[in-house]
């Protein structure tokens, strides 16, 4: 797959373009995507993807922008794996953020892209002040395909499939309806990198997973895998310890020896054990981490 950051200077191959931020890649995003490479491959056209980094919203109200729930790098893993062949990758700044809804169209998914076919969702909207909507497309001569909403079925009707559902279930702790809006368990990736050794300290060493961002969209103490291996991880700011509160993502194996430092691992979140607690001091820590470590293999026994 190749990613594009300049697509002024890319000359690409007419293609068929799904325009999204894709937070996520939750089931609605998967169906968009295979669809996308599906309609491409029949009528002889690449499968292009346009993206934001960083996320609209984080740009233009930072303060209050949605927690991420994926970083950029397992969004593109996510658009390889369903078989995109290029990713338009656009910085989202002030003077994309100008550019007129006609503009966008005709020198941007036109002349740039080459877009022929664009698929999105039926109230996508486009251009400075959001003022382009999906009848603008069809009006430019390019092919508009939408996809109606994707359901699940719960206790309490449909649900519609969304980032937003995904982020007020893992919030919630409601992991098993955030791996049911997925279509996989929620997950986290990042490098393992060096901490300050304090589990080895207290009997209970830890890799300590780099975050590329600082707002994620749990917190906690969790049942986990990494990289298929079990364990417990505590998500969040350590509370118990002095200094600034630092964004971390620590993960203890059971029954692990070896290395992992500088090796891109996947965390995946199974079961929230509970949230994050603040401790009088190291002893009262250590002896809920051995409780925690119990509860997280007692989860696994089952």
């Amino acid at each position: 797959m190749q990613v594009i950051r300049h697509y002024a200077l890319a000359h690409p191959a007419p293609c068929a373009l799904a325009i999204g931020n894709f937070d996520g890649m939750h089931l609605g995003h998967q169906t968009l995507l295979r669809e996308l490479v599906r309609y491409a491959g029949l009528n002889n056209l690449a499968s292009a993807v346009m993206t934001f980094e960083p996320h609209p919203r984080e740009f233009f109200t930072p303060h209050h922008a949605p927690a991420r729930l994926a970083s950029l790098r397992e969004k593109l893993e996510w658009c390889a794996e369903l078989g995109v062949n290029h990713v338009f990758l656009v910085r989202f700044d002030q003077t994309f953020a100008n550019i007129s809804s006609q503009d966008f169209l005709q020198h941007v998914l036109i002349h740039s892209i080459r877009a022929q076919a664009v698929m999105v969702g039926e109230d996508f909207r486009f251009g400075a002040g959001r003022s382009g909507g999906v009848a603008q497309i069809a009006e430019a001569g390019i092919k508009l395909i939408t996809l109606p909403e994707v359901l699940i079925e719960t206790s309490n009707g449909h649900q519609r499939i969304s980032s937003t559902a995904v982020r007020n279930a893992l919030a919630a702790g409601e992991l098993s309806v955030a791996q049911r809006l997925l279509g996989r368990n929620y997950s986290i990736s990042g490098t393992v990198v060096r901490g300050q050794q304090l589990g080895r300290q207290l009997g209970y060493p830890t890799a300590n997973v780099h975050m590329r961002h600082e707002r994620p969209a749990l917190t906690g103490v969790y049942a986990v895998k990494l990289d298929g291996m079990p364990g417990v991880a505590n998500l969040g700011v350590r509370p118990t310890l002095a200094g600034i509160p630092k964004l971390s993502l620590e993960v203890h194996l059971f029954d692990f020896n070896g290395d992992l430092y500088q090796r891109h691992v996947h965390v995946e979140f199974l079961h929230k054990l509970r949230d994050e607690i603040k401790f009088a001091d190291l002893s009262a820590l250590k002896a809920q981490i051995a409780q925690d470590v119990a509860a997280a293999q007692a989860y696994f026994s089952r």
